[in-house]
């Protein structure tokens, strides 16, 4: 039979500061261990051709409009602006990613060769 739950049964569930407390800790801990498994020393991935873009965009933006200090403004016209244009107006940028994504997969392929080779013993 179902019937209404018992409000205090649910009241100490949720307020029970040990088992939050537990869940948080557990949260951290595992954040801290996928981090540090990344190599810090790794080349950076290239940017697509919409960062190429809004790095382009922050600049002509801060030329034009020297007061505007808000970067979720900026943001939101770049993004705006990148949905307006036209496949042959994202071409530069495309190719400009593409050249970049290339130069990345010569980059990490000697990276991964380099971490791979047995070190030399002298």
């Amino acid at each position: 039979m179902r019937g209404p739950k018992n409000i205090a049964t649910v009241a100490d569930k949720k307020l029970n500061p040990d088992t939050t407390k537990k869940t948080n800790v557990n949260k951290s801990s595992t954040q801290k261990n996928k981090a540090s498994s990344k190599n810090s020393g790794a080349p950076k991935r290239p940017p697509t051709a919409f960062f190429v873009f809004m790095e382009q965009f922050r600049k002509d933006n801060k030329e034009n409009f020297p007061d505007n200090k808000l970067a979720s403004a900026v943001a939101k016209e770049g993004g705006v602006k990148w949905k307006s244009m036209s496949e042959s107006e994202k071409a530069p940028f495309v190719a400009i990613a593409a050249r970049k994504k290339i130069e990345y997969e010569m980059v990490i392929k000697q990276y991964n060769d380099d971490l791979n080779a047995p070190a030399s013993t002298s």
